[in-house]
């Protein structure tokens, strides 16, 4: 329990240490988003490695709304057989003016920042990044994307500067 709480307070601070202005990304995030839209299950297609996920397979996050009007975050795998889940929690802090900024916390009132990069007109593929170059998310409602899509994505972080030769395409056979 102690690692868990170790790895999940390093990687929730990790990003307020990442200069973000000298990064040479673009993660300003989509101008147009209905949150009810993105809520519910999606699954991890791609991501960038990093030690709170690290091994993991058969990823998925799932986003249910809260009463208080924050969103309840779960996210779930596996790892070397045995399945994994982490509870956290999401906002917006401006949900007017940058509805697709949020903040997603794992360990108490530490947040980081989630946003949401690129999205099809369906709520089916998103491109979810952070002020920091070394988080990155393919997440699609279903499994498996085609290459078309899974181009016009790439693309996409490409153009905002993401170096998207380091992703690591996470297997979703389990999930098939």
């Amino acid at each position: 329990m102690k690692r868990l709480i170790l790895i999940i307070m390093s990687c929730t601070l990790f990003p307020f240490f990442s200069p973000a202005q000298d990064s040479g990304i673009d993660s300003t995030p989509i101008s147009h988003f209905d949150l009810s839209k993105y809520l519910g299950t999606w699954y991890e297609i791609a991501r960038f490695d990093h030690s709170f996920e690290s091994d993991m397979q058969n990823v998925t996050a799932e986003y249910l709304l809260r009463e208080d009007g924050k969103v309840e975050v779960i996210n779930s795998g596996w790892k070397n057989g045995k399945y994994k889940v982490a509870n956290g929690k999401a906002r917006q802090p401006d949900p007017l003016t940058d509805p697709a900024h949020l903040e997603v916390s794992f360990f108490l009132f530490f947040y980081n920042d989630y946003n949401i990069l690129m999205l099809d007109k369906d709520y089916q593929v998103a491109l979810v990044g952070s002020k920091s170059p070394k988080y990155l998310w393919i997440l699609s409602r279903t499994p498996q994307v085609s290459d078309d899509v899974i181009g016009e994505f790439l693309d996409e972080a490409d153009l905002r500067g993401y170096d998207t030769g380091a992703l690591i395409w996470v297997d979703q056979s389990l999930n098939l």
